[in-house]
């Protein structure tokens, strides 16, 4: 690239020297002065190079002609190092702790992001995003997906900071529908209503979910606790017991993270009940409940029959992957009550 520039660049440097002497000359063997028409050609064909070069070197960007300085982008990984790196030299940049938490969440990595949330409520404790932000972390993290505990009193006290968050409000009433506590759920859920617009998809699955709740309020004349314990005790519970195919362990790798879920016989993908599991742990025995549902509407108690299966993922995603490992069991009845097997057998495609 350099040599290149550099010989256009004599080459137009050549004829505009030519273009400017040779009128020059021919004027100065006309004229009586040859010699000090001559000396004047000269100093201009030493000035203007010279002169072109030095100006080039004060205005322009003569390190553009190097391709290989040119910044090379950065990964994620090397951006997560960087901040984690300016983090350990300054803990107290409440910004950058957010920044960490709210990248670890993207890449599904919750207890990262629950850490890094409980660095920023440590800097700034009324923090409402971060409290919010820490309550789902931890439910990520749970392997049943529960809020509960602290996760629920941070819900609580984010949205008495601030009643208009959305997330704040639908994750406080998932918290308190999980724990049986259906009146306040629907009450929670009724003042994130007015803020979706009406219509949407949004609006129309949190006004179901309500009615659902406060359906489950009216048949518990004892109050919510006691629906809870009866509806717990209720409940189904699938025993999985999962194992790897001896002729897939050594496609197994360290890290890789199992999934045991069970779904609708013939309906929508998301599971109604999931659980997650070091694969390196395997095999093992989970069961699967009401509690380990994705949503308060779509549990396992809602379907007769469920597809049970597992999957060992290579990148900890909960979507299917190439590559991935995966077996099923097939369609089983959800009160079933002797142990379900599923063998991790196949390769997805």
């Amino acid at each position: 690239m350099k040599i290149a520039f550099y010989i256009a660049a004599a080459a137009m440097i050549a004829v505009a020297l030519a273009v400017l002497l040779a009128p020059l000359m021919r004027h100065g063997r006309t004229s009586a002065r040859p010699r000090k028409v001559f000396a004047l050609a000269l100093a201009i064909a030493l000035v203007l190079p010279l002169g072109a070069a030095s100006l080039y070197l004060m205005v322009g960007t003569p390190v553009a002609l190097n391709a290989t300085q040119a910044p090379a982008p950065i990964s994620m990984e090397q951006a997560l190092a960087q901040l984690r790196t300016h983090l350990a030299e300054q803990p107290d940049d409440v910004r950058g702790w957010m920044v960490l938490a709210q990248t670890s969440s993207m890449l599904h990595e919750p207890a990262d992001a629950r850490d890094a949330y409980d660095h920023v409520l440590k800097l700034a404790p009324n923090h409402a995003e971060a409290m919010v932000g820490w309550a789902e972390a931890d439910s990520m993290a749970r392997s049943d997906h529960q809020i509960t505990g602290r996760a629920l009193e941070l819900l609580k006290h984010a949205v008495s900071l601030q009643p208009d968050s959305q997330r704040g409000l639908w994750l406080l009433g998932i918290g308190q529908f999980q724990q049986g506590d259906y009146a306040n759920a629907a009450a929670t859920w009724r003042i994130l209503q007015p803020q979706l617009e009406p219509g949407s998809k949004v609006a129309e699955a949190v006004a179901m979910q309500i009615a659902v709740a406060q359906s489950r309020a009216a048949k518990s004349p004892a109050g919510a606790s006691s629906v809870g314990a009866a509806t717990t005790a209720q409940e189904p519970a699938l025993r999985v017991q999962v194992s790897l195919a001896p002729a897939l362990k050594k496609k197994l790798k360290p890290g890789d993270v199992l999934f045991v879920y069970a779904r609708a016989a013939g309906g929508p993908p998301m599971p109604l009940a999931a659980v997650k599991r070091d694969a390196g742990t395997l095999p093992l025995e989970v069961t699967l409940t009401d509690a380990m549902a994705m949503t308060p509407t779509a549990r396992l108690s809602s379907a007769a029959k469920v597809e049970v299966g597992a999957r060992i993922s290579h990148d900890g995603q909960p979507i299917a992957r190439a590559g991935d490992l995966e077996g099923s069991a097939g369609t089983v009845d959800v009160s079933r009550h002797a142990p379900v097997t599923v063998i991790i057998d196949k390769v997805h495609p």
